[in-house]
C-alpha cells in the first residue's frame, strides 16, 4: 500500500483539563509540499516557537521523521517539560504506535514526513497524564489522516448538534440566531 500521494491530514483531541493533548498531523512524501514545510518551519523558528525533530530517545529519531511544533509559547518550568518531554514522548510513541498497527506502512516510512502541531496546556500539571494523552492523540491524528476521518456526513451530522470544544459551546439560541437563514431574514 502506498500512503501519502501528495498530502494527507488529521487531529484528535484526547483528555480533558489541563493534561488534554490537540494534536493536528501533515504527512507528505518527500519531494513534495509537506517537504517544503518541513523544512521551511525546521529551519523558521521564532521567540518561544522551535521546532523540533521528534526523538524516540537522543539520536533516535522516530520514523517517519516527525517535526514537532508547538502551538503555545512555553511559560514556566512544568510547561516546558510537558512540551519538550512528556508531550513529545507521547508524540514520539504514538507515531511510532501507528507504524506498528500497519496505519503507516514500515515500507514507507524513509519516503514520509510528518508535521505535527501540538497543543500542551500552560496549565498542565500532571506530566504522566499528558503523555498518555499525547500518545493517544498522536495515533489518532495519524489514523484520521491515513482514513480521511471523518466522512462528510458525519461532519454534518455533527454541525447538525451544534459545535462545541473546551472553551465554547454555543447554545440553542446563538445557534439559530446565527444560522445563514436567520442572517437572510435580517
Amino acid at each position: 500500500m502506498t500512503i501519502a500521494p501528495a498530502s494527507l491530514v488529521g487531529e484528535a483531541f484526547i483528555g480533558q483539563g489541563p493534561n488534554a493533548a490537540h494534536t493536528n498531523i501533515v504527512i507528505g512524501r518527500k519531494g513534495g509540499p509537506v517537504e517544503t514545510a518541513w523544512a521551511t518551519a525546521l529551519a523558521s523558528p521564532s521567540a518561544g516557537y522551535a521546532p523540533f525533530v521528534t526523538v524516540i530517545r537522543p539520536n533516535v529519531p522516530v520514523k517517519p521523521l516527525t517535526l514537532f511544533v508547538n502551538k503555545a509559547e512555553p511559560a514556566g518550568e512544568t510547561h516546558q517539560r510537558a512540551t519538550w518531554g512528556a508531550a513529545q514522548a507521547g508524540l514520539a510513541r504514538g507515531i511510532a504506535d501507528a507504524v506498528e498497527h500497519g496505519l503507516i506502512p514500515a515500507q514507507d516510512v524513509d519516503d514520509l514526513l510528518l508535521i505535527a502541531a501540538v497543543w500542551v496546556n500552560p496549565e498542565v500539571d500532571d506530566l504522566d497524564e499528558s503523555f498518555r494523552n499525547q500518545r493517544v492523540a498522536a495515533f489518532r491524528a495519524v489514523a484520521a489522516a491515513v482514513s480521511s476521518a471523518p466522512d462528510v456526513n458525519e461532519v454534518l451530522a455533527t454541525a447538525q448538534e451544534g459545535p462545541a470544544n473546551p472553551f465554547y459551546t454555543p447554545d440553542a439560541d446563538q445557534l439559530a440566531a446565527s444560522s445563514p437563514a436567520a442572517e437572510a431574514t435580517r
